[in-house]
């Protein structure tokens, strides 16, 4: 059988987080390990989503393997090296911090018969910047029709609110640390 595989080394997550995300793709077929790793919230998800592809396009271009029939046999998270930082704290003390990283090698295997796709995942296409000026000339001219065939016909207005409230209350939100502090008042309102 034949088999691929792809390392990825400092990877600045510590290996821990990153074993949570790595055992729940092992053994299953790319299409879903793929799947799994786009819906994740984790952050170890998208080096991981990066890695596999990255094994996906090595095996089909390098080995001509069908990537219909490929498996994730295996997923190793190891741990790579750590920064040491030191934080000051009471009394003229230190304590240390240690910012780990990760080394995670996979394993892709190609299975005797093609493995049937529970679902197909369809990326959608990005727009060119030339696309995206046509879409808005024929947005901007759809407008101006609208416009034109309104003018015959009155216009009931709404009245109009007063726009000092709505500045007061737009001004009155807290941004950044202050809506974060907000969180952690001790008395309630």
């Amino acid at each position: 059988m034949k088999t691929q595989t792809a390392k990825l080394n400092y990877l600045k997550i510590s290996p821990r987080k990153a074993r949570l995300v790595a055992d729940l793709i092992k053994g299953l077929p790319v299409n879903e390990a793929e799947a799994q790793l786009l819906i994740l919230p984790n952050r170890a998800s998208k080096p991981l989503l990066k890695l596999l592809r990255s094994a996906m396009a090595n095996a089909k271009n390098n080995q001509q393997m069908d990537v219909n029939k490929l498996l994730v046999k295996d997923i190793r998270v190891d741990i790579g090296p750590r920064q040491k930082r030191w934080r000051t704290r009471a009394r003229g003390s230190s304590s240390s911090i240690t910012k780990q990283s990760s080394y995670i090698s996979l394993v892709l295997e190609e299975s005797e018969k093609e493995i049937p796709l529970k679902f197909k995942y369809v990326s959608k296409p990005k727009k060119t910047k030339k696309e995206k000026s046509a879409k808005e000339k024929a947005h901007k001219h759809e407008h101006e029709h609208e416009h034109e065939h309104d003018h015959g016909h009155e216009h009931l207005e709404k009245p109009e609110k007063a726009h000092g409230h709505e500045e007061k209350h737009r001004e009155a939100k807290p941004k950044g640390f202050e809506a974060f502090k907000k969180f952690f008042r001790r008395k309630t309102i």
